[in-house]
């Protein structure tokens, strides 16, 4: 994709939607369901091993249009599921509305789902082979995950801000081609999305400024040995010998 940057390269597996790599081993996409028996073939001749589904359980479905694909081959790659949130917890409408849409509130999510979200990276550290994280668009919680995955890896907070701009424009431009599932993330021209993105990167600006990413996975029960192999998938040079 024209301008992007080296530490967030698109990938291109057949009906992968929004399919970025991270860093390292580690990449981030929309519902895996959108993927094609090509592009389940695309990322296994790739390396991936496992794909983290990071969406509540009742997300977590096959949709009319989406694509038939065997489970022989989808069973090669390990689909583990690892929500990040439990939409249903009684403070989730008053922080969230109907669910994560801003940078804003990334602090009250990591609060709100600290046990949860740590158990994303415990599940990554413990992952075979190269890793994608997934939510439904591919935008706020996968973002959530990959920019603490990004700052383990040293990217700069610009750089982490340019991922969040591709990630949002990504969805948008799907919403563009197939439609906006429901009235809370309509298709936004380029004049309403460039407002909304001028806010959002100012708020994810403030977030990165408050965020000690290895600080948070420590307080939450994830291990120097954990911690060393996530940012070992993130190829950080000595990651085996480093500590939280």
């Amino acid at each position: 994709m024209d301008g992007t940057t080296s530490a967030h390269q698109g990938v291109h597996w057949d009906g992968a939607v929004n399919a970025w790599r991270i860093a390292g081993d580690v990449y981030r996409m929309g519902r895996h369901e959108w993927v094609t028996e090509a592009g389940w073939q695309q990322m296994y001749d790739d390396g991936v091993r496992t794909v983290i589904d990071l969406r509540a359980s009742r997300e977590r479905r096959h949709r009319d249009t989406d694509p038939e694909v065997p489970n022989e081959v989808k069973a090669r790659i390990d689909v583990v599921h690892c929500p990040t949130e439990d939409p249903d917890h009684r403070d989730f409408s008053e922080l969230f509305g109907p669910y994560l849409k801003d940078p804003a509130q990334y602090g009250n999510y990591l609060e709100l789902f600290a046990d949860k979200i740590a158990a994303v990276f415990k599940a990554i550290a413990a992952s075979p082979g190269k890793v994608v994280v997934h939510c439904s668009a591919g935008r706020d919680r996968s973002g959530v995950i990959a920019l603490i995955l990004q700052r383990l890896a040293g990217v700069g907070d610009e750089e982490i801000v340019r991922g969040y701009e591709l990630a949002a424009r990504g969805i948008n431009e799907r919403h563009r081609t197939h439609g906006a599932p429901h009235a809370h993330d309509p298709y936004l021209s380029e004049a309403a999305l460039e407002a909304m993105l001028t806010e959002r990167r100012a708020s994810l600006r403030a977030f990165l400024a408050s965020l000690d990413a290895a600080g948070f996975l420590a307080d939450n029960g994830v291990s120097g040995t954990e911690l060393a192999a996530v940012r070992a998938k993130l190829g950080v040079a000595g990651a085996a010998k480093m500590q939280s």
